[in-house]
């Protein structure tokens, strides 16, 4: 039967031993074969999600282009798929630029962000040729001036403005208002300074410019808001010289982590960016620009589901009733660093009756490291399956080595068949960088 939950992958369904099957493989058959614990990422979904960006935004504005946010999770497997899918990519790190390359990405379709970008960083990037550096600090223009001319060479840029707008999201992943680390604010003069500073540049060309407010954004009105807030602030830099080639209002998108807390379609996405970005272009004389997003999480997120089994069960009567698993915060940051919440199902008995209210705990040493907290679930034992759905977006990729433990495996499923796209960390992995 199908699964009906809109927060676990497009595959999802329950076979006739009552077990969670997804891209048509069975996740207990899935963790006997690459053992536990273990993420399975389903490659309809991912593929589907690439698709329906495209799709969306293309079909309200031509000029459109969809990147893939890396931060979210790259890897080479990740990284073909979205190049096969037609989207381009944005990275934020050398690390990433590297997994892109290294993966036959072509480097004319990767944009590079990020806040303080090493020199080591930009030389590579330019080396390899990527398509725009997205300028976050005067430290960075003076970079590339000072890189640039050593090699008589040039680079197309955009340069990231913050408009000031509240996405109404975690503080943590709120990035588009003054107190900000990232990009030029508006208020304090640096915005207008930098463009300024950007258009007599005999190396740098201002060909576009990008903001991104925050994530995950659930609400429709911050987007038009701070295209709103930017496109009224760059009107009069047309005077001065500015051609607005290219525009990007970021990314953050949301997923559903619970299901009855979903966000807007990225049909209504589409509609409020595209609506506000063609209605103030035309108000204020602007040619159209390429439009460009950046989903990221809203690609993979969905798509990845984290499987592990359950350990020891404490319960405290009266108090709460712990029941650990064998993974936790090295694997998904994301409930300790963010408050971020989840839901759970057990993936060996789909349909049993959720019965007691049990705190599922991860292993690592730290009172903190819970990935949800009183949740209502059928009766566990050791060695029970449980699934997190909507873990494919910065899990994986924040994963760590605290405590010394290995970084689990990941799959990919589709039509029955899965295959490593990485492969579980051992001991030697850890240490061999170490010296005596």
């Amino acid at each position: 039967m199908v699964f009906e939950n809109s927060i676990f992958p497009i595959t999802s369904e329950v076979n006739s031993v009552d077990h969670l099957v997804l891209g048509g493989c069975d996740v207990t058959d899935l963790m006997e074969e690459f053992g536990s614990p273990l993420y399975v990422y389903d490659e309809v979904t991912l593929r589907s999600m690439c698709k329906e960006f495209v799709s969306e935004f293309s079909n309200l504005y031509s000029e459109s282009s969809v990147l893939y946010a890396a931060k979210a999770f790259l890897n080479p497997a990740i990284a073909n798929i979205v190049r096969e899918e037609g989207l381009g990519m944005d990275v934020v790190s050398g690390g990433e630029l590297a997994v892109a390359i290294n993966s036959g990405f072509p480097a004319d379709s990767i944009y590079f962000h990020g806040n303080n970008k090493t020199r080591d960083e930009l030389e590579y990037a330019i080396q390899e040729g990527v398509s725009r550096i997205v300028i976050d600090s005067f430290h960075e223009i003076d970079l590339l001036e000072d890189i640039l001319a050593s090699k008589n060479s040039f680079q197309d840029v955009m340069i990231r403005i913050s408009p000031n707008v509240d996405p109404h999201t975690h503080i943590a992943t709120t990035t588009g208002i003054l107190d900000s680390k990232f990009g030029f604010a508006i208020e304090t003069g640096d915005a207008a300074r930098a463009i300024r500073q950007l258009l007599k540049s005999q190396r740098l060309d201002l060909v576009g410019i990008h903001f991104h407010l925050g994530s995950p954004i659930f609400e429709l009105e911050p987007y038009e808001s701070g295209v709103r807030t930017i496109l009224k602030f760059l009107q009069p830099f047309i005077k001065e010289g500015l051609n607005l080639r290219e525009f990007s209002p970021g990314g953050g998108f949301a997923i559903g982590y619970l299901s009855h807390k979903l966000p807007p379609s990225i049909k209504s996405y589409a509609q409020v960016i595209v609506e506000s970005t063609k209605k103030y272009l035309s108000e204020l004389g602007f040619h159209s620009p390429k439009l460009i997003v950046e989903p990221g999480r809203s690609i993979v997120g969905r798509a990845g589901v984290a499987l592990y089994t359950v350990g020891a069960i404490k319960d405290i009567p009266g108090v709460r009733k712990y029941v650990s698993l064998d993974g936790g915060m090295g694997d998904n940051i994301r409930p300790a660093l963010y408050d971020a919440e989840y839901e759970a199902v057990i993936a060996n008995k789909t349909s049993l009756e959720n019965e007691e209210v049990v705190t599922l705990a991860g292993k690592y040493c730290e009172s903190g490291d819970i990935l949800i907290r009183d949740i209502k679930l059928p009766k566990l034992v050791s060695g029970d399956i449980v699934a997190i759905p909507a873990s494919g977006a910065y899990a994986p990729s924040m994963a760590s080595n605290y405590n010394l433990n290995p970084r689990p495996p990941i799959a990919l499923v589709n039509e029955g068949s899965a295959k490593l796209i990485r492969e579980r960390e051992t001991y030697q992995d850890m240490i061999k960088t170490d010296k005596m």
